[in-house]
């Protein structure tokens, strides 16, 4: 793929567009390549840390990169962008992010865009209780938290959000995916969950919670109240803190996490509601929100991801083309009218592949 270097807002009308996919070993890599194949300008590098990732062999070119956590990453990625002449960097790993963030200009004299929210946004978006802190600040509803660092704090913190009459839940400030998630509840019948659930159920009693807590140091966690109602995953193009188009998609039925069954639904109470978070926030590019119904029936947020969602490539359904919309508006190639027309009531399933190698 290496070529002569050109900056990316020089490209000549119907040139080719070099993005640079990190994350090709994510779940929803391969949806993300289906949807960047639709626009035959570009022309994709897929990049893992782990060189046997499916993104390796579902691409023509890919490159081996350090984990987030090595000194080396943002260096590299450089080098990498310079050397294969890349225009874009859609980014699909959450501690990538902020590497890449603190860099933008670096990368930019290179002649890169990085679809990424920038560094003061993106701090607050990737940790949930700095995230709910500054919506409850800015005016922007969120569900009734508590943030806790010790036992004794986590046991006042149960207290005071009602339990055991209302269900609480619990996950770490700073965590990826569903990583430390409970929902705290006596209600639990653990033969049922025992006998006819696979050993991924997220219920906890909280004596259970109360001795893992008091074992050892643990990081800080975000302590809410529970939410039972329908929960959605929003699905967002922003430009520097205004929505491009918002589309929210009922989560029918989840994985570990992964939606594997869902409807696009025109929910204008929750389009409404992350407009304002986007402002509020400044979030560009790509933008995951999750928000879920409460007792009262109003939509609350959960939590966002500050990247191009795992799910995303269900849009191609609904006829919207989500990462390819932002590789155009990264590099100021207009958006047509017909580009942002959401098919709403448009149902998926997914279902797992193979890749032979």
């Amino acid at each position: 793929m290496s070529t002569s270097h050109k900056p990316a807002n020089s490209l000549p009308e119907n040139s080719p567009i070099r993005v640079l996919m990190t994350g090709a070993g994510a779940p929803g890599a391969a949806g993300i390549l289906k949807c960047l194949a639709q626009y035959p300008r570009i022309q994709v590098l897929t990049a893992d840390a782990n060189p046997a990732s499916a993104g390796h062999y579902l691409n023509k070119h890919f490159v081996q990169i350090p984990n987030a956590g090595d000194t080396a990453f943002a260096e590299t990625l450089l080098m990498i962008c310079r050397e294969h002449n890349i225009h874009v960097v859609l980014p699909l790993v959450t501690r990538e992010l902020m590497h890449f963030a603190n860099r933008l200009n670096e990368f930019e004299m290179a002649g890169t865009r990085v679809i990424v929210t920038p560094p003061a946004s993106l701090e607050i978006a990737i940790n949930k209780s700095k995230l709910y802190e500054f919506l409850q600040w800015r005016g922007i509803e969120v569900p009734a938290f508590r943030i806790v660092e010790t036992a004794e704090q986590f046991i006042g913190a149960l207290e005071e959000l009602g339990y055991p009459e209302n269900n609480v839940c619990f996950k770490p400030s700073l965590s990826n995916g569903s990583r430390g998630f409970r929902i705290v509840s006596e209600q639990i019948d653990e033969t049922d969950l025992l006998f006819n659930h696979k050993p991924t159920q997220t219920w906890i009693r909280k004596n259970e919670a109360v001795r893992i807590l008091s074992v050892a140091p643990f990081p800080q966690l975000l302590v809410s109240e529970y939410l039972p109602g329908p929960e959605y995953s929003v699905d967002c193009l922003c430009n520097r803190g205004e929505a491009i188009i918002v589309m929210p998609r009922l989560r029918k039925k989840m994985i570990n996490g992964i939606s594997v069954e869902g409807e696009f639904v025109r929910q204008e109470e929750i389009i409404g509601y992350c407009i304002r978070i986007i402002k509020e926030l400044q979030l560009h590019g790509n933008i995951g929100i999750q928000v879920k119904q409460g007792a009262n029936g109003q939509f609350l947020i959960l939590e966002i991801n500050p990247r191009v969602q795992g799910t995303i490539a269900a849009g191609l359904g609904a006829g919207v083309n989500l990462p390819v919309l932002a590789v155009k508006q990264a590099l100021g190639i207009d958006l047509s009218a017909n580009e942002l027309e959401v098919k709403w009531g448009v149902k998926f399933t997914r279902y797992w592949t193979e890749v032979f190698h």
